[in-house]
C-alpha cells in the first residue's frame, strides 16, 4: 500500500522538521600524582581505545518526583514515564531533532486514504522474562484501550481506532474510523505492546490497579525492572537480550528526594550522580562540584497556573484574565529562575512548528486586573482586603508539588502578587504522587494549581483542552469551549500542514483569550551529570534518552 501524496508530505514534514529546535557509582574516582612522561606518551597512543564504549558501572539519578506506576497506558506523570522509557518500547520513537524513527516497527505502510496502518514488527524482540514479543501482544494492548471496562485517562489517543487485526505473527493492521494525523506520531509513538501471556487473563476493569504496574512490570526495553521502594528509589538493570544490544551501564537507580536543596546536597556529597532539573539559581553551585558537567537546552514543556473551573468563582473568564494580569511572569523568570527560561503566552513550545505568539496579550497590569474583577462583580465590600461576590471571597489555595523549588517559590510569589488585587492565594505544597492523585479524575481536589506539561513531539491540544476529556481524561481543569472543541476535532483530521498550522493559530486565539490556563513560562533545563558520562545526547523531552548508549569513561 502507498501513502497518498498529500498525507505523505504532511507526515514527512511534521516528523522530519528539525529546524524548530531552538527529570555515578562505579565511575571511579580520579586520582592525582606526579606526572610520568612515559605514562603520558602511552596515554596519548592509547587514547582512541579509550573513546570506545566500556561496559559496567551503576548510575544514580536524583529526582524530586516519585512515580505512581509503570505502565504507559495508565500513568499520567513524568516521574513514571521516565522509568517507563527504560522498561518499554513503542512502535516508533523520536530522536533529538524530534524526527520520528522506527522502534519496534520494522516497516509501516499506510493506505492511500490514511485510514489503515499496517505495521511489521521486528522479529528479534523478547520480553524481559524471555518470551517472544509478537503481534498478539500489540493486538492485546490496543484492544484493551477500546474496552469500556478499562479505566484510563489515556483513552482519547485511541478514539479514532476502529479495529486492530493480526495479519500474521509479526504483522498488525490498524483501521481508523476517521483520518487522525496524531495516530502515527503520538499513539504509535507512545504505546507499544503489553505481554498478553501475563495480562491476558486479568479482569479489564482491574488492569489499572494490577500489581504488574507497580511490582513486576515486564517490558521489551533496554533495562529490566528490579525494585521500587516507594518514596525512596527505583532500580533497573541491563537487559542482556535487548534487541539493540546490551546497555553499557549495569544499572540505573533513580533516588527520590523531596527537597530540591537536598538534591543539590546529595549531588555535592556524591550520593547521586545525575540531577536533571537543576534550578537556574543553583547553576554556579553545581558547576563548582568536582567531576560534574552540565548539559542545557530549552525543554519541550511549559509551566502553568490553572483554576478548577468546576468552582463557579473561576468560570468567568474575566476572573481568570484578571489573575494573569496580576502576575509578573518576566519577574518570575528573572528572579526565581535566574533567567533560565522565557515567559509563556500560549499552550505550545517555541520548539514546535505550530508555535506562534500572535495571541491576545495579558501583560502584567494590576490595575487592569482590578478593573476586570470589578466588572465581573468582585469587590471588597467588608474592607478586609479580599474581594468578594455573593457572600463568597476570592480566597483559595494554590496546590503544587513538593521538591520542585521553582514551583514552590512561584506559589509564594503568586500569593504576594495576587494580594495586590485583593485575592488571597495560599500555597499548598504536596508530595508529588499524592498531588497527581488529588488533581486527577475523579478527585479534582484542588482550587488552583501550578503544574507543567511535557508536550508531545507532535502538537495536539485535544487531550488537554477538549471538553470530552473532562470526566475521565486530562482536562482536569474542566475547561470547555464549543468553538475550541470543533477546531481540535478538525485539526486531527487535517492532512495539509499549512491548514493544520492555521487551525492551531485560530485555536490558540481562543485558548489564550479564555485563559484556559495562565501560561507562565517555557523552562531552560539544566542537567547535571558525571564528567565521565559518555554517549549522552540532550533531548528536549526525554531526560533519559538513549540511556542504553551511555557509558562511563574509566579514570586514567
Amino acid at each position: 500500500m502507498k501513502l497518498r501524496k498529500s498525507l505523505w508530505l504532511f507526515l514527512c514534514l511534521t516528523l522530519v522538521m528539525s529546524l524548530f529546535l531552538a527529570a555515578c557509582s562505579g565511575g571511579g574516582d580520579k586520582t592525582s600524582g606526579e606526572d610520568d612522561p612515559k605514562e603520558e606518551e602511552q596515554v596519548k597512543e592509547e587514547e582512541p581505545a579509550n573513546n570506545e564504549p566500556v561496559d559496567g558501572g551503576d548510575l544514580i539519578v536524583g529526582s524530586a518526583g516519585s512515580p505512581t506506576l509503570f505502565n504507559p497506558y495508565f500513568s499520567t506523570d513524568t516521574a513514571s514515564s521516565d522509568i517507563e522509557g527504560l522498561i518499554y518500547n513503542a512502535i516508533v520513537k523520536t530522536n533529538v531533532n524530534l524526527e520520528t524513527e522506527y522502534d519496534l516497527a520494522e516497516d509501516i505502510q499506510t493506505s492511500e486514504d490514511g485510514l489503515e496502518y499496517t505495521v511489521k514488527l521486528r522479529e528479534d524482540v523478547k520480553w524481559h522474562d524471555g518470551e517472544q514479543m509478537d503481534a498478539d501482544d500489540l493486538v492485546f494492548a490496543y484492544s484493551m484501550m477500546k474496552n469500556p471496562d478499562v479505566v484510563s485517562e489515556r483513552k482519547s489517543n485511541f478514539e479514532s481506532l476502529e479495529k486492530i487485526e493480526k495479519i500474521d505473527q509479526f504483522t498488525v493492521k490498524f483501521t481508523l474510523n476517521k483520518v487522525d494525523v496524531t495516530f502515527y506520531p503520538t499513539t504509535l509513538g507512545s504505546y507499544g505492546p503489553l505481554p498478553e501471556h501475563i495480562l491476558g487473563d486479568v479482569d479489564p476493569a482491574t488492569l489499572h490497579e494490577h500489581e504488574f504496574n507497580t511490582k513486576s512490570p515486564i517490558g521489551t526495553g533496554p533495562f529490566k525492572f528490579v525494585e521500587w521502594k516507594d518514596g525512596e528509589y527505583v532500580k533497573v538493570e541491563a537487559n542482556d537480550d535487548y534487541f539493540e544490544g546490551r546497555p553499557h551501564l549495569d544499572s540505573i537507580t533513580t533516588r527520590y528526594v523531596a527537597d530540591a536543596n537536598a538534591l543539590i546536597a546529595a549531588l555535592q556529597a556524591g550520593e547521586i550522580d545525575m540531577y536533571n532539573a537543576v534550578p537556574g539559581t543553583e547553576i554556579e553551585t553545581v558547576k563548582a562540584i568536582e567531576g560534574t558537567k552540565i548539559e542545557e537546552g530549552l525543554a519541550l514543556s511549559y509551566t502553568f497556573l490553572a483554576f478548577n473551573q468546576q468552582d463557579e468563582r473561576f468560570q468567568d473568564k474575566r476572573v481568570r484574565q484578571a489573575m494573569t494580569h496580576a502576575i509578573d511572569k518576566n519577574a518570575i523568570v528573572e528572579s526565581i529562575m535566574n533567567g533560565a527560561g522565557q515567559a509563556a503566552n500560549a499552550p505550545d513550545s517555541p520548539l514546535m512548528w505550530t508555535y506562534n505568539d500572535d495571541v491576545p496579550q495579558f501583560d502584567y497590569d494590576p490595575e487592569k486586573a482590578k478593573a476586570l474583577l470589578k466588572e465581573a462583580g468582585w469587590e471588597d465590600t467588608n474592607g478586609n482586603g479580599i474581594v468578594d461576590k455573593d457572600g463568597k471571597e476570592l480566597s483559595f489555595s494554590v496546590k503544587t508539588n513538593q521538591g520542585n523549588k521553582v514551583r514552590e517559590d512561584i506559589a509564594v510569589v503568586l500569593q504576594q502578587q495576587l494580594k495586590e488585587i485583593g485575592v488571597e492565594a495560599t500555597p499548598n505544597i504536596v508530595e508529588w504522587s499524592a498531588f497527581i492523585e488529588q488533581i486527577s479524575a475523579p478527585n479534582w481536589d484542588y482550587e488552583a494549581m501550578i503544574l507543567g506539561w511535557s508536550l508531545s513531539t507532535f502538537p495536539d491540544q485535544y487531550d488537554i483542552f477538549h471538553s470530552s476529556q473532562r470526566e475521565e481524561g486530562l482536562n482536569f481543569v474542566w475547561y470547555s469551549n464549543p468553538e475550541a472543541d470543533k477546531l481540535m476535532e478538525e485539526a486531527r483530521q487535517t492532512t495539509d500542514i499549512e491548514k493544520y498550522k492555521q487551525i492551531h493559530k485560530d485555536l490558540y486565539q481562543i485558548l489564550v483569550e479564555d485563559q484556559a490556563y495562565t501560561y507562565l513560562y517555557y523552562p531552560t533545563e539544566f542537567r547535571a551529570m558525571p564528567e565521565e558520562l559518555q554517549g549522552y545526547e540532550f533531548h528536549s523531552k526525554n531526560q533519559l534518552f538513549n540511556a542504553h548508549k551511555w557509558w562511563l569513561q574509566p579514570a586514567e
